[in-house]
């Protein structure tokens, strides 16, 4: 009969047993889509169809999406009870936390005025029509 997974381990040198421990805890703390998020916070997807003020088919749908906007994931992560963070790993540097997106110095709610939206410059002698 063959030796189980819990043998084989034993019988690795302790520096190795450490390591695959450490990674088991790792992998512990990682979810695998917010559905998983969901489940183990134990809430249902009528619970966050309701704290995101949507119904609970379009909650199936965010979960089976591969792309979403950040605000989106934040609003998802935040009616199961939690907080998003974004870090920035770059080489050679320490890690980076994103606070807002986007130019410094505007709400998160707005975005930098438009082409459009912003005033047109008049030349002189030019009359104001309205449209």
């Amino acid at each position: 009969m063959g030796r189980s997974l819990t043998e084989i381990v034993a019988a690795l040198p302790a520096d190795e047993q450490e390591a695959i421990e450490a990674r088991y805890h790792e992998l512990k703390q990682e979810v695998d889509g917010l559905r998983e998020l969901r489940r183990i916070t134990g809430k249902a997807q009528a619970d966050i169809a309701s704290a995101l003020n949507i119904r609970q088919p379009s909650v199936s749908q965010l979960e089976k999406q591969t792309d979403m906007y950040l605000s989106t994931l934040r609003s998802y992560v935040e009616a199961v009870g939690g907080k998003l963070e974004l870090t920035v790993r770059l080489p050679s540097r320490p890690i980076i936390n994103l606070q807002t997106l986007g130019d410094i110095g505007l709400s998160p709610l707005r975005s930098a005025p438009s082409a459009r939206s912003r005033p047109r410059k008049r030349h002189p002698g030019a009359r104001m029509t309205s449209r």
